[in-house]
């Protein structure tokens, strides 16, 4: 073997145990045909790389390209606004201002080292074009480059942002750059942060660094394990910890494990629920929030089809048979039906974790694509989890909205495509809640993304109402006296929701508890009922009822009254009570 083919050799079996983003960047680096990357999403986090067999080592993202990837060769340079111009090596910053100042014996030093980016990138484009002869590699690593190059339109950049904008741009496809072997990496949490002007240059290069995943979050806990640092609880160990562990970075895992340690405490599995939970909703700044619940599917009453459908993915999941599983599901039905509650109770079923998705948007530029690319990348980390938005109609927008610089069409394309991705099937699972699945955008019903179209209604039956009453005695854990409901439900002359009967429920144990009785009696409910008067809104409830049968993807769901409903004439009902409501 020739000495050349072993070189290539020995760079292969480097690449190789390389996670696979830096696999995609040294790839992409050794075609030499871009100038400038963007490196973004997990960038505050250690990297891990395997030294020898077994033998891991964790370090920052500067450190890992400096030393990892290009080996402190040759000229490494870093620049954030905070530190100004800094090289990797001690050496290489005297190499540089022994340069520069017998170069320009009249510009002070410091200029050379400048925090301000106008001065340092003048410098330091020239001195990368005098080392040109010299045939070394340069890399120039930029830390907080949505600093540099932030994502506002090119009217609201002051001079020192459009002078970093054209700069990068032209570096980016500069030809002496490209002979001369010169790269800039530009580290950004959040892409959508950047300039789009440059971040969707055909001529820059995008690598992602995910979240770790269990492999990753077990061997570095095995690293802690090795400094004596990790302290478990008996029947835990670091596999089965990196593995309940999902949706944590490994700084992450460094802080929970610290504070056991500080605290001489073990790690138990309610201190790992508790402090996970309270990491997530910190590093998603309070966008995501957890469902709690302690019921589960035997604490709903009706809708039995509905329920079918989600005991049998709850089984699927149990069985580890995601391939069978909805991308999503869209849940509708009038208000009071309990569709939340469903939602909930599913999550207890499944004993996967369940999130709600609260408002992501900003008044500011920009902010509204970066909290939902935070928001977005925290969700794949966390998989296996359920993801669930209500009022979806209103919280989710349509590509048709206008007002706000595009800002709603970008963030819709950006949700869409991503519940369209089939790579998360079975792992995340959304739930899409509305009493208006009319006003939600098509796109987003369509199969392969919210795929599954369940609808709640208004219990029809008195036994339907008997039963819904008996499950939400005991989910309020309200004692009644034993009487026959039959009579207590004949009572009610109008129809009335799952919502109704539990403010009547809950009324009734008031006027028990004002008497000094722990047990309502049928005295309390009879009472209760004569006094009770619903709200009164009945063209937007039929309205809301029309448009959850139109979803139905299947008769049995649908209520009987409606089944013969020709869609021709349920369509003219719906225009016709949206233009008595002003909707038309």
């Amino acid at each position: 073997m020739s000495e050349s083919q072993q070189l290539i050799k020995k760079n292969l079996d480097f690449i190789n145990i390389l996670p696979a983003w830096a696999q995609e960047l040294s790839v992409k680096y050794c075609s030499k045909t871009a100038n400038l990357y963007f490196v973004h999403g997990n960038i505050r986090d250690f990297l891990p790389h395997q030294m020898n067999e077994g033998e891991f080592m964790f370090v920052r993202i500067q450190e890992y390209i400096s030393e990892v990837l290009f080996g402190n060769r040759d000229i490494i340079v870093y620049y954030d606004k905070s530190s100004g111009v800094s090289f990797c090596m001690s050496q290489m910053e005297k190499d540089y201002l022994k340069t520069m100042t017998a170069r320009y014996p009249a510009v002070p030093p410091e200029d050379f080292l400048s925090k301000d980016p106008q001065k340092a990138f003048d410098w330091l484009e020239r001195y990368f074009v005098l080392n040109l002869p010299k045939a070394q590699r340069i890399v120039l690593i930029i830390d907080y480059a949505e600093t540099i190059v932030p994502a506002e339109e090119i009217g609201r950049l002051d001079e020192i942002d459009r002078y970093c904008l054209v700069t990068l741009n032209r570096w980016s496809h500069e030809p002496q750059f490209t002979r001369g072997d010169i790269s800039v990496l530009m580290l950004t949490e959040n892409l959508t942060d950047i300039n789009p002007r440059l971040s969707s240059s055909p001529s820059t290069v995008k690598v992602a660094i995910p979240f770790p995943g269990t492999l990753v979050r077990t061997q570095f806990l095995e690293f802690l394990e090795s400094r004596e640092m990790l302290l478990l609880e008996r029947g835990l160990n670091p596999e089965r910890v990196g593995a309940l562990t999902s949706g944590l970075n490994l700084l992450n895992l460094n802080q929970l494990v610290a504070e056991s340690f500080q605290e001489d405490k073990p790690i138990t599995l309610e201190f790992l629920r508790d402090r996970k939970k309270g990491i997530i909703e910190n590093e998603a700044a309070g966008l995501l929030e957890f469902v709690e619940t302690d019921h589960d599917l035997s604490y709903v009453s009706g809708h039995d089809f509905v329920r079918r459908r989600f005991q049998s993915a709850a089984k699927a999941i149990k069985q580890n048979r995601t391939d069978v599983l909805p991308m999503g599901y869209l849940i509708a039905g009038p208000v009071g039906t309990g569709k939340t509650f469903m939602v909930s109770a599913f999550a207890g079923e499944i004993g996967v974790p369940m999130v709600k998705l609260r408002n992501f948007r900003s008044q500011w530029q920009g902010a509204t694509e970066s909290n939902l690319e935070r928001v977005l990348n925290i969700l794949k980390a966390m998989a296996p989890v359920a993801v669930m938005i209500d009022e979806a109609d209103a919280f989710l927008g349509d590509r048709d909205s206008a007002g706000d610089s595009g800002t709603s069409n970008r963030v819709f394309a950006q949700i869409a495509n991503f519940m369209g991705n089939t790579e998360y099937r079975g792992k995340i699972i959304w739930f899409l809640i509305t009493c208006r699945p009319d006003l939600l955008p098509i796109d987003l019903k369509r199969q392969g993304r919210a795929e599954e179209h369940l609808a709640l209604f208004y219990p029809e039956t008195v036994e339907e109402k008997a039963d819904i009453f008996r499950i939400l005695q005991r989910k309020l854990d309200i004692k009644v006296k034993d009487f026959s409901l039959t009579d207590i439900f004949k009572a009610f002359k109008f129809d009335i929701s799952g919502a109704d009967i539990e403010a009547i429920l809950v009324r009734a144990k008031m006027s028990a508890t004002m008497d000094g009785r722990a047990i309502v009696t049928r005295e309390d409910l009879e009472q209760t009922i004569r006094d009770f008067i619903p709200p009164s809104y009945p063209y937007e409830i039929e309205l809301q009822n029309l448009v959850a049968v139109l979803e139905c993807t299947s008769r049995e769901m649908v209520p009987a009254k409606y089944q013969k409903l020709e869609r021709s004439k349920l369509a003219a009902e719906i225009r016709e009570l949206k233009s008595l409501l002003g909707e038309a």
